[in-house]
């Protein structure tokens, strides 16, 4: 089974796809869908939905999973990263992928075995569940770890 990690972001939306039988898991590919901070935010939720349909198109995942939305405490942060979270699960949608959403604590605790961990932690971990693994940058080694977890966490399907 192949499954399609992602971090939503306005900014940069990492993902990660990884393949899962039983309890072995390997890599296949991760990167960040990138937007123009310059641009109206139409176009830069158009480009995140694009950039996903083609990792989606590209990968062809059995399904996917997502870091569930949190708040932050400015709001206007909220609601961006709320319009982004709404372009994934679109682009998940039109490929017809069921989405498993997660906590991010409890991602960070299937991948670190502490809800509490820090970024460069959670990366960490992702290189050794992963060996060998080029991360192309924080955000992808969230989206790994989102689908780590989803492997671990998810009834099979």
């Amino acid at each position: 089974m192949l499954i399609l990690g992602l971090d939503p972001s306005l900014s940069s939306t990492g993902w990660g796809v990884i393949r899962a039988e039983g309890a072995r898991i390997s890599h296949i590919a991760n990167g960040q869908v990138k937007t123009d901070p310059a641009a109206p935010l139409p176009e830069r939720l158009a480009a995140l939905q694009a950039g996903l349909a083609e990792v989606i198109a590209a990968h062809r995942p059995t399904r996917a999973a997502a870091e569930e939305i949190f708040v932050n405490k400015n709001p206007q942060s909220t609601l961006k990263l709320a319009q982004a979270r709404g372009c994934v699960l679109a682009a998940c949608g039109m490929a017809g992928l069921a989405v498993n959403e997660h906590a991010a604590r409890l991602v960070k605790k299937a991948v670190t075995g502490t809800g509490g961990a820090e970024k460069v932690q959670v990366a960490a971990m992702v290189k050794v569940l992963l060996p060998g693994v080029q991360i192309a940058g924080s955000d992808a080694a969230d989206a790994l770890a989102v689908a780590i977890a989803d492997a671990h966490l998810s009834p099979r399907s």
